[in-house]
């Protein structure tokens, strides 16, 4: 396989190509970053954009949803596109025309399949939630039979694609640097808040380890977002 995916017509970046990335690696990283997604699909001849999460598996990204969905079972086997972004900081600069954001995002386009045999369905989601939770799936009540045909599993070889990444400060002209104005980059990171348990959780009941040591899992933060 490939360190890089190939340059396509519909990967190919038209504007900024300095920020266009094709390795898998950089890839992989924003993948297993953002579990948030939007797939968008043509349902009925329309277009749609659904969000939900994704986790990946090697070479393959997966993501979930309701079987009883349209734009589920419109998307296994037809053309889809797929993409994760992440927001890392906003960029202030002299002039309205010159403000932009610090991010990371990734497009991937094909056909996905779904995931029908049961049993490997239920694999596939217990790694996802161990990928956000680890050792969090072994504590849950089995899957029954009913819940797992009524989620939808779906697949995506990582075959065509590119990320792009902005990580700079305000590209103001030198002309504009001398003005009375502030500019910078104000960084974001997602930070996880205390806990908050369910009220008709049993007394007794102790928190876990995967929770009481959750530190953004999959959102790892990766340093992007700061002026260079």
């Amino acid at each position: 396989m490939s360190a890089e995916l190939p340059v396509t017509e519909r990967t190919r970046l038209r504007r900024a190509h300095q920020r266009g990335v094709f390795d898998r690696e950089t890839i992989y990283a924003i993948l297993d970053a953002q579990p948030l997604c939007h797939v968008a699909c043509m349902v009925d001849g329309f277009p749609y954009v659904v969000p939900t999460l994704q986790w990946r598996e090697g070479d393959t990204v997966y993501w979930h949803g309701s079987a009883a969905s349209r734009a589920i079972r419109a998307q296994a086997g037809a053309d889809v596109c797929l993409n994760v972004t992440l927001l890392d900081g906003l960029v202030l600069a002299r002039s309205g025309f010159h403000h932009s954001a610090n991010f990371r995002s990734v497009t991937l386009f094909g056909r996905p399949f779904r995931v029908d045999d049961p049993e490997e369905k239920r694999v596939k989601l217990a790694r996802f939630i161990d990928g956000l939770y680890p050792g969090r799936a072994a504590t849950l009540r089995p899957d029954t039979p009913q819940e797992l045909k009524a989620t939808a599993v779906l697949g995506l070889k990582i075959r065509e694609g590119s990320a792009k990444v902005k990580d700079a400060g305000p590209s103001d002209p030198e002309e504009d640097c001398v003005l009375p104005i502030w500019a910078g980059v104000i960084p974001l990171h997602i930070v996880p808040g205390a806990p908050v348990s369910d009220p008709r959780n049993p007394e007794g009941v102790e928190l876990p380890e995967h929770v009481r040591n959750f530190r953004l899992g999959r959102l790892r933060d990766t340093g992007a977002g700061l002026t260079r």
